[in-house]
């Protein structure tokens, strides 16, 4: 699957020539973003609203009539499937179908009812800010208060909640940022917050969980709580306070009934983010002050700041008692940013960081909201500004600005900055500049892109347009702070420097590249900062052997009789081969010690690779032991690290031995061994994908701790005396020359491996017993590391611990 055929003879050529074209024609045709009536730079909103829209109308229930109804839809499911994701749709962008055959999504689609009713819940409601992988940690981080709807698609109570939940929103607008998050699309996300119930309503800033009522005066309420406002009351002793400097939003109350709820909901909005500060006056005790104002009724006025109390028309009387309305009066009477010129720009910028917001004329919603960005940016010592490119042409045309963005420069000089390509809602530029200013990435022009630089820069070479580009500055910026000092990065708009771009033969995005020195090398890995940590990490200590005909010759025919090789046959302009290049890096650091890996470059190696049969790329063989005239083939659909693995681990002989009941009796609880156990049921899948990484931890204590196996299946009694209620188990049975006996601690709280390491060292030496619950292989995998350190601890312990260590799987009962 997946594999691109070579020609077998030149008898042939015409024919294959052909069907070659055929193919291609085909593939051409169905370009995804065309099948959804979308543009290439859509938000993955607006591939969800596009194909609800044709999901309607062509859905195979709504025409039965039609006998291609059916594949006419696989079409547009499969398109969705891919563009909504933004791994697939990367190789999608960067190598079209070829890139995906791997991933075969869009098989099946869900009846009609569903799209209509179920699919894309708040899509259409602009108040309800639907949040996915990708802007998620961005919008929380921001420093807002978020309200977020965590629900899956099918839950009754989730859509009971929806009509409530879109009217909270609307009556919150500008107070608390409102948000949904789909976990039928998002699944790893939702459980990354420890969501396992539908609907779950969490506020981010403050990580409190709701578990009130769901009616709106509820949800109000609860939501106000988190909303940070000191209301003042204010007398004729402290009137002075309006003529300060500080802006100051005054309630006039002139009946019992005026000040209640709404009224602070109201000073709460506008209060919000240090805009101005809230007050209110008891017009029923305070005539005379109230009278100075002529005010007769009760309502609300705005003091803009440096206001006069002498000077007519310097207080600003509101007519509204309306949340958002006071909201947008109180920003548009606050005081602009500070304009920066040419003749400013330098000696501001130069030891300060800075946040431009660059505009060509004009006076939009966005501008008025960006005046809060001073007092959100306050704490992180961020000063704001903005440049007028209408009258400071020369200046934006320097810095190649061309149209309004938002920039943070980093306080070491003006050519040290950063250009913001999210969304331009403020929480997004918040997140942004809080990152960026912590972070490394340089925006690159003509005049600073590396070359000939002694320290290795990487280079994200991308358009503004394109989703996956974007999902991937922020794990660039995670990067560049992990890598400080060994590496540089930038990043080059290829819609401004085509030229730059065509030079280094850019013609898909993103294209991220490691310049070190004379080396160029491409990135092809996920959109990830650990993914780009391991790839430099395999540039300074490459753990794929690249193979050429001699080396092979000697390195793999000739191999020692206990050495195992795994061979890629690649061709550079192969896609599925260059979506495979991550996973084999990543292979060989799981394989490391145990299985030697390597590639042969087909084109670079024609000849070779046609000696050795090689008729279609890529090509994955095994090698194994004791077999130099061998070889295996792998004829698996899944080309991914964990599936490989598995398959190459197979080949190797096993470590361990299996135990009968009276073997378990025999050499386990009654002899003079260290002995770790998998108590496994050959029906079991979770035991069969395990069984490997088992093999994998009996190898690492060979000759310390023996390995076997117990078949529960078979030997069901002895499974049960020993207390096994979960497939797979792991035990370990130390000899320390004390009886074995067993005891039972309560599993840690479900949370990653990694977090516990710490925390198993202590509870081994303290405890007769250690219990680990795990759900996924990946973490099994994990835990076995953890294992064999917690072996080694409990042995090299002179203390008289009669125990076991029990690793169990607590979803299989």
């Amino acid at each position: 699957p997946g594999k691109w055929l070579l020609k077998p003879s030149r008898k042939t050529f015409m024919f294959l020539f052909v069907i070659t074209w055929l193919v291609v024609t085909i593939h051409s045709d169905e370009d995804y973003y065309k099948l959804l009536g979308i543009s290439r730079e859509a938000s993955t909103r607006e591939v969800r609203q596009a194909f609800k829209k044709l999901a309607l109308t062509m859905h195979p229930d709504k025409n039965p009539n039609d006998e291609t109804a059916h594949e006419k839809f696989l079409k547009i499911n499969r398109a969705y499937e891919v563009l909504k994701d933004e791994d697939l749709r990367k190789k999608y962008d960067k190598y079209g179908e070829k890139g995906l055959q791997d991933d075969q999504q869009g098989g099946r689609y869900e009846s009609w009812n569903y799209y209509r009713y179920d699919f894309g819940i708040y899509d259409d409601d602009p108040e309800v800010i639907t949040l996915d992988r990708g802007d998620f940690d961005a919008a929380v981080n921001s420093g807002e208060v978020w309200f977020v709807n965590f629900y899956y698609p099918r839950c009754s109570h989730c859509h009971e909640l929806a009509p409530t939940w879109r009217e909270f929103a609307k009556e919150m607008d500008g107070v608390v940022r409102i948000g949904a998050v789909n976990c039928g699309d998002n699944s790893r996300l939702c459980r990354s917050k420890g969501v396992s119930s539908y609907p779950s309503l969490l506020v981010f800033r403050a990580g409190v969980k709701y578990y009130g009522d769901r009616s709106k005066r509820s949800l109000t309420q609860f939501a106000m709580q988190f909303v940070t406002s000191k209301v003042s009351e204010l007398w004729q002793g402290s009137i002075q306070a309006f003529a300060s400097r500080v802006g100051w939003l005054i309630t006039f109350c002139c009946s019992d009934s005026c000040w209640n709820g709404s009224v602070v909901r109201v000073c709460d909005v506008s209060l919000q983010d240090g805009l101005v500060k809230v007050g209110w006056i008891d017009c029923t005790m305070h005539t005379d002050l109230c009278g100075s104002f002529d005010v007769t009724s009760s309502t609300t006025a705005l003091f803009p700041p440096d206001s006069s109390l002498t000077q007519e028309g310097s207080v600003l009387f509101l007519k509204t008692l309306d949340a958002r309305e006071i909201y947008l009066q109180v920003l548009q009477h606050m005081p602009d940013l500070e304009t920066l010129t040419k003749n400013s720009f330098e000696d501001k910028l130069a030891h300060h960081r800075w946040l431009v917001s660059f505009v060509f004329g004009g006076n939009s919603a966005a501008v008025h909201e960006y005046k809060k960005l001073g007092a959100l940016l306050r704490d992180a010592h961020i000063q704001v500004g903005k440049v007028d490119c209408l009258s400071e042409a020369q200046l934006c045309a320097s810095l190649y600005i061309q149209k309004p963005c938002v920039a943070v420069f980093k306080g070491l000089g003006i050519h040290d900055f950063e250009i913001h390509h999210g969304k331009d809602a403020l929480y997004n530029i918040v997140a942004f500049a809080k990152e960026s200013v912590s972070a490394h990435v340089t925006t690159l022009r003509p005049e600073n892109f590396p070359r000939d630089e002694k320290v290795p820069w990487l280079v994200d070479f991308f358009a503004p347009w394109c989703p996956p580009c974007r999902a991937l500055l922020p794990e660039l910026r995670k990067a560049s702070i992990q890598l400080h000092g060994q590496m540089k990065f930038g990043t080059l708009d290829c819609t401004i420097h085509q030229g730059l771009c065509s030079m280094y033969n850019i013609n898909a995005y993103p294209t991220t590249v490691v310049f070190n020195k004379s080396s160029v090398h491409e990135y092809e890995g996920h959109h990830s900062a650990d993914g780009i940590l391991e790839f430099v990490q395999d540039l300074a200590n490459p753990v794929v052997v690249t193979l050429t005909p001699e080396t092979f010759q000697e390195l793999v025919r000739r191999r020692k009789h206990a050495e195992t090789w795994v061979v890629d046959f690649y061709a550079p302009w192969c896609g599925p081969c260059q979506a495979l290049l991550p996973e084999w890096r990543r292979l060989a650091r799981m394989l490391s010690g145990l299985i030697n890996v390597g590639t042969v470059d087909c084109q670079k190696h024609h000849s070779f690779c046609q000696s050795e049969s090689v008729r279609a790329y890529p090509e994955i063989r095994l090698f194994p032991q004791n077999r130099r005239d061998q070889y295996h083939d792998y004829k698996g659909w899944h080309r991914d690290a964990h599936s490989l693995k598995t398959w190459a681990l197979s080949y190797l002989p096993r470590a361990s031995v299996d135990l009968s009941p009276e073997d378990f009796r025999r050499k386990v609880l009654e002899g003079q061994e260290h002995w770790v156990l998998d108590f496994y049921a050959p029906w079991c899948g979770p035991c069969q994908h395990f069984a490997p990484e088992f093999e994998v931890l009996a190898r690492m204590l060979k000759g310390t701790v023996r390995a076997g196996k117990v078949d529960c299946q078979a030997h069901y009694q002895t499974c049960q005396s020993a207390g096994i209620t979960a497939y797979p188990t792991v035990r370990f049975y130390p000899y320390l020359g004390t009886t074995r006996v067993s005891a039972t601690l309560p599993p840690p709280p479900h949370t990653h491996t990694h977090t516990h390491t710490h925390s198993l060292l202590t509870l081994i030496y303290t405890h007769s017993c250690f219990s680990l619950s795990h759900s996924r292989s990946e973490d099994m995998e994990v835990s076995m590391l953890t294992a064999v350190t917690l072996l080694s601890s409990l042995m090299s312990s002179t203390r008289d611990c009669s125990s076991w260590l029990s690793i169990p799987n607590p979803n299989l009962r």
